[in-house]
């Protein structure tokens, strides 16, 4: 049963910078001003469950093996839509809002792209 599940609405002219860094930012359709340029927009959705380690996100098709869960991302993401994502595979959480997984290359993201957790 899928935890979470959501498209990308719009993307930010500069939200693929972070690619480098290994980082993808989410965000609802409220992202602030001086944030939405670096976000991936996405349709607001319920969260059903917790995220929780051991899980995974998937990217369409690709799936990332959850290898942390900062403090504020099951809350940041039901209410806001808002989770930085870090493909690093770290296992202890360094930001409550950031959501860890594992260090594989970022697939391709673009309007309409599912991202889930399972």
């Amino acid at each position: 049963m899928s935890v979470y599940s959501t498209n990308v609405t719009s993307i930010g002219a500069e939200a693929t910078l972070f690619k480098e860094e290994k980082i993808v930012i989410l965000f609802g359709k409220d992202a602030p001003d001086m944030l939405s340029a670096y976000c991936y927009n996405i349709e607001l959705q319920p969260i059903h469950g917790e995220i929780k380690v051991g899980q995974q996100l998937f990217v369409n098709e690709t799936s990332y093996r959850i290898t942390s869960v900062g403090s504020l991302v099951n809350d940041n993401l039901k209410e806001l839509g808002h989770i930085t994502i870090k493909f690093d595979g770290s296992v202890k959480p360094e930001l409550p809002g950031t959501l860890y997984v594992e260090g594989k290359e970022i697939v391709e993201i673009g309007i309409k792209t599912k991202i889930s957790i399972k």
